[in-house]
Parts: C-alpha cells; structure tokens; sequence
C-alpha cells in the first residue's frame, strides 16, 4: 500500500518532475496533494490524509513550532533542497528536519527517506493527541534530550519554579546565577516567566525589548547560535550573563516551547550553569476550549521543567505557603513523574510557625508531600529589600546576610563549584 504524501514546495522547478516521476513509477508514494503554503499544509496535515511531506527551506513562515506541529500530527517531514545548497540544509536541520536530502538524489532515494522517516514518527513524537486530554499539551517525556557538546562543561539547567504566591522565587534564581559566577563558574540566567518577568528590573537593566523573545524567535527560524545568544544577554559580569523577559503578561506566546527548548541547547554549550527563572502556573486548560491546536500559556514552564537538570520548587515557610506548595508538588508529580524536584523553603523564621521552624516545616512536608530533605533560606528582608531599591545584587549589598551566605552554599551545590574558606588573621 502506498503512503500518502504531500508536497510543499515554493517555486522549485524540480518539483513538477517529482510528483510526476512519482506517478508514473510505484515507489510506494502517493502524492495526495501539492500544498501553496504553509497554512495549507498545516491544515492538511491536521486531517490525518497523510504520513509524510515533502518541502524545502524556502517555505515562507516555516519555523520550529511549525515542524513540531507536523510531527504531533505524525506527518514525517523530509526535507528537500537545491543541490551544493549547504546553507538551505543547514537551516532545515536548525528547524529539526532530521532527513534532508539534495533535489536530484533520484525518486529511489528520496521515497526511501520518506518511508525511514515515517518509520521513526510514532516514537520521537508519540501518538496523536485527543484535544479533551488535559494532557494533551505535555511534551513526549520519551524523547531523549539532545546531547551535549563535551567541549562544553557540565552545561547544567537548573530550573526556579514555585506554586502562586511563592515568597522570593525570583530572589532566588538571581542569586543562584550570581553566586554561581562568583565561585567562576560560567552563568546565565534566563527569565522565563510568561506572567511577567522582573529580573531585569531587579538588577536594573530598563531595556523594553526582552532578550528571551529575541532568543525564542531566532530558535524558530533556525538562526539562534551560541554567538547570537550571547550578543543579546546582558553581561552583567565577566561571569554571568543575564537573558532578560517580558514585563508584560501578554507578550506570553512570544515563548514557545519547541523554541525554548532550543534556547536551553544552546545555553548548555554557552555557559557551564544556566538558571531559568519560571512562572508558576502548570494548568492545561485551554485544550478544553479549544477543537484545534490550541495556545497553551504555560506550555513554556512545562517544556521547562522537563528539560531541566534539576528542578527547585521555591516554598514560603508559613502555612499558607507551604499548603500551597504541598498542592503544586502533586500536581507536578502527575504532570511530569520523571521530575523530582527540590524543596527551596524561603523566609524561614521562627514567628512563622510555632517552635523550632525547621523541624517543623520538615515534618510537614515529609507528612503531606513525601519530601524527606529540603534547603532552608532565612529571612532578610533588610538585604533583599536594600537589594531591589538599588538594582543590585545581595552580595554586592550586604555580603555577611545570611540569606546569601545560604545562597551560596546552593549555588555551590548545584554548579560543582567550591566555596573558599576564608583564613583568620593571625595576631600580633
């Protein structure tokens, strides 16, 4: 039986000879339809006609997310292009094409892409999705992580999420990335939070046009680079970099997570440690409203979480906060299983709860959340406050706070740096 293909090519003149030659021989193809455009192959393949297309790089508006819309709809994308035409293959495999052949590789060869193509749809992309699934928005968990270049480092992820309301989360990943390159370690620090970002405000950095959008849609069109993603974070040091976010809520669809996700694979070859600072919400809700593909806000912390090394769940110390926490820790359990995220309580101090604040928050979470360890962070509010007014750092404002002395110690852990002790002066 043959397969169903469609063709998607703008203005090549060896198309008309392919679909020709592919009717006139049995390849096993079929060509089912010859697309105009993007929105017309989208919308094809959405109906479930056929298993493969055929396009090339010139295809107006292609990015990532429209590739990945393709394999979530199993349709196997193969790549066409001009022959000696590196740049246009280098493109389609920056967009993740993975089979990209020249034009004249004959029809043999081309239909044998195609049927080896389709062979490997089902597994990298998973089966299709049912729009009532409230899952269905999730990433293929199955899908192994790109690998990282050994010239690299240890390229490690680490991602700041907390449920609503969660005390400092931002505080946090700052001074993770900061304390972080302070130990000299490599750091970048992306602020991911579709709900309205404020790293940048926080170590004043009044840019408008956010540096993660810019990254995002350089990674869609396939021209997102370790050079490129360089040039738009802020060095704020000679060892951290900062990717500043959107400052307002409804610039959200400008991160998509397939572009995201490209955006991560690239900072592991830039920097040795990368914090990403996340919004709070998890919810899929808006597959239920929707009878087609539809806009998923918090897609992007999701794509996030998965992709990350280690996850922190940021916690306050007070009983709401840690109510709310012990509610987000099941709903991330069943949202992503493979995730075991690490407890972060903030603010811990002792008129917060009643008696000795760490024996009973661990009792509390090892009663309601199955967490056996967490981290503790004091409360300093004179620090964190002096810090946000003047747009800096905790240790460029009080370097004894003992909030930062316990940042440290974390960022030290998660990086694999070490911290050095500091001698005491002899006397005279």
């Amino acid at each position: 039986m043959s397969l169903p293909v469609l063709t998607a090519v703008t203005g090549a003149i060896w198309e008309s000879e392919l679909v020709g030659a592919l009717a006139e021989y049995d390849h096993g193809l079929t060509v089912v339809r010859r697309c105009v455009d993007l929105a017309d192959l989208l919308a094809v393949a959405s109906t479930g006609t056929a298993r493969a297309v055929l396009l090339s790089a010139d295809l107006r508006r292609l990015d990532r997310e429209s590739v990945r819309r393709l394999g979530s709809a199993k349709v196997a994308v193969v790549g066409l292009v001009d022959p000696g035409d590196a740049e246009s293959e280098r493109l389609l495999r920056q967009l993740g094409v993975v089979h990209v052949l020249a034009a004249d590789s004959g029809v043999a060869a081309i239909a044998t892409a195609v049927i080896a193509a389709v062979g490997v749809v089902p597994v990298a992309r998973g089966p299709a999705h049912d729009v009532g699934d409230p899952r269905a928005a999730l990433p293929d968990l199955a899908e192994p992580a790109p690998p990282v270049a050994p010239a690299a480092g240890p390229g490690r992820v680490v991602a700041v999420w907390g449920p609503t309301g969660a005390p400092g989360r931002t505080t946090v990943a700052l001074g993770l990335a900061d304390e972080a390159a302070r130990l000299g370690v490599s750091s970048l620090l992306i602020d991911a939070d579709v709900y309205g970002g404020t790293v940048g405000q926080m170590l004043g950095l009044l840019e408008e046009s956010p540096g993660v959008a810019a990254a995002a849609r350089q990674a869609g069109n396939g021209t997102l680079d370790v050079t490129s993603l360089a040039r738009l974070a802020w060095a704020v040091s000679p060892s951290l970099r900062v990717l500043t976010g959107s400052t307002r809520a409804d610039r959200w669809t400008e991160l998509r997570p397939s572009s995201l996700e490209v955006v991560l694979e690239t900072a592991r070859r830039l920097v040795s440690f990368t914090v990403v600072d996340c919004g709070f919400c998890l919810e899929q809700d808006e597959e239920v409203s929707y009878d087609t593909v539809a806009p998923r806000r918090n897609a992007a912390t999701v794509a996030v979480l998965a992709d990350a090394d280690v996850v922190l769940c940021v916690s306050g110390a007070d009983a709401v906060s840690l109510q709310r926490t012990v509610r987000a820790l099941a709903e991330l359990r069943e949202l992503l299983p493979e995730v075991q995220p690490r407890v972060v309580v903030n603010r811990v101090r002792k008129i917060a709860v009643p008696g000795n604040p760490r024996r009973e928050i661990a009792a509390a979470l090892a009663r309601f959340a199955n967490v056996g360890t967490a981290t503790y962070l004091p409360q300093d509010t004179e620090a964190a406050d002096s810090a946000v007014a003047t747009g800096r750092t905790l240790a460029d404002v009080s370097a004894k706070s003992q909030l930062r002395v316990a940042l440290r110690g974390l960022a030290a852990d998660l990086s694999g740096a070490t911290v050095p002790v500091s001698g005491r002066r002899r006397r005279r």
